[in-house]
């Protein structure tokens, strides 16, 4: 009954339109002077999310992406990939998808993916005859893929909050994140081969493929460091961060001269922006999660569910519906920061491995990001191709599908997630 009221709770504190930080922060707070416990918990709850080296890497990520946003890397980028695939059936929307990928694997971040590749791709693909809301759509969900392959600011979180290695998390995502990209590349050309109407692209010669590819190269090179570096164990997540956002700087001050001091500065302030906000909702979950576990409430969860779902389909199941209808009210880090707290003891007694299960949990949080009326990539989507919300939404669904099939496959082949992190 607690937990109800709880759940009640908090969701009439976020109808009311109280910012996610402070309903989660404001109820908890609530909930220790109720129980009779200490408010010196908030305090503490405050200082030990800020004072956390792993979570130093969110900001210098987010710089880092911001950097790279505001100096025009995707223009390069996205002629090299178009050079070599943009006579392909749908050419033009693979390019989009493998330029989303490439990005991916650089900034961490969603929005600065389908941002950055937004701004190139949208214009090209509608001069080519490409359906609206088909280009709308495929960005959108595109970049999505900015929050599964690594490196990726929610992972970071999730390990945070579950104490799983970061970077078992982040190998995790690269055999998910490239099976997803794939399936958006077969379905792009399929819908262009059959139902889509565009203008097919010349094949390109070798001689411009090269110079476009080695316009390229040193921001495919940064995303190639990065990995790397993580899967060779050279450096930690947030070091990896830090030379990221080193590079970046580099890149685009340096050797590509495109990033002006006025971008530099807006860079940063998005970055701070980003940062406190994201900051203060983990401050907030921290001090609601430490409130719900000493109402001991996961336990009381956790026992009910090992009670009574002997299965750990049945349990994912239930999850991704709970997950897929919070992502119509919640952002993604809000969801991950609510419902993990209250999931993580049920994992060990189901048998069900906590770095897949964060995986999937990820893939759930996509599909957040672009279903209405909340989510972020379709607004980002919406102001970049100066379109109307409808226009993002009709082109979505397609996607949303194959990522909830995707969720299947992964569920039947969990080597998929594991087999990088565990036997290679």
């Amino acid at each position: 009954m607690t937990a109800v009221l709880i759940l009640i709770g908090l969701m009439v504190l976020l109808a009311s339109g109280l910012p996610i930080a402070f309903a989660l922060g404001g109820l908890g707070l609530a909930m220790l002077v109720l129980g009779g416990f200490s408010p010196v918990m908030v305090a503490q709850g405050l200082y030990s999310t800020t004072d956390n080296f792993i979570l130093l890497a969110v900001p210098l990520f987010l710089l880092m992406s911001n950097v790279l946003l505001k100096g025009g890397v995707a223009r390069d980028l996205y002629a090299a990939v178009q050079s070599w695939v943009g006579h392909w059936p749908g050419g033009l929307a693979v390019a989009t998808v493998v330029s989303c990928a490439i990005f991916a694997a650089i900034s961490g971040s969603s929005v600065a993916t389908a941002a950055t590749i937004g701004t190139v791709a949208i214009p090209e693909m509608s001069q080519r005859g490409y359906n609206r809301s088909f280009v709308l759509g495929l960005l959108a969900a595109g970049g999505t893929l900015g929050i599964l392959i690594p490196p990726s600011i929610p992972m970071i979180v999730y390990g945070v909050i579950t104490e799983e290695s970061i970077i078992d998390l982040f190998l995790a995502g690269i055999g998910p994140g490239l099976m997803l990209a794939g399936a958006f590349i077969v379905f792009s050309v399929i819908y262009a081969r059959f139902g889509g109407a565009y203008q097919p692209m010349p094949r390109a010669g070798f001689a411009e493929r090269v110079a476009a590819t080695r316009r390229a190269l040193p921001t495919m090179a940064l995303a190639v460091i990065i990995i790397l570096g993580l899967y060779l164990g050279i450096f930690t997540p947030t070091e990896a961060a830090g030379i990221g956002f080193a590079l970046a700087l580099l890149l685009t001050g340096v050797v590509l001269r495109s990033l002006t001091w006025e971008g530099f500065r807006d860079a940063a302030i998005d970055a701070m922006q980003t940062t406190v906000t994201i900051f203060l909702i983990l401050a907030g979950a921290k001090i609601f999660g430490k409130a719900i576990t000493l109402y001991r409430i996961p336990q009381d969860i956790s026992f009910v569910i090992s009670s009574n779902i002997a299965e750990p389909w049945v349990f994912i199941l239930i999850i991704c519906i709970v997950l897929l209808l919070m992502g119509f009210f919640l952002e993604a880090l809000s969801m991950m920061l609510i419902m993990m707290p209250v999931l993580q003891p049920s994992l060990l007694p189901l048998g069900i491995d906590a770095i897949w299960f964060g995986i999937v949990f990820v893939i759930m949080v996509e599909c957040a990001l672009i279903t209405p009326p909340v989510g972020l990539n379709l607004f980002v989507i919406q102001a970049v191709g100066k379109a109307e919300i409808g226009e993002v939404v009709a082109g979505v669904w397609p996607f949303i599908l194959i990522m909830l099939a995707a969720v299947v496959v992964i569920y039947w082949l969990p080597d998929i997630a594991l087999y990088i992190p565990f036997k290679l």
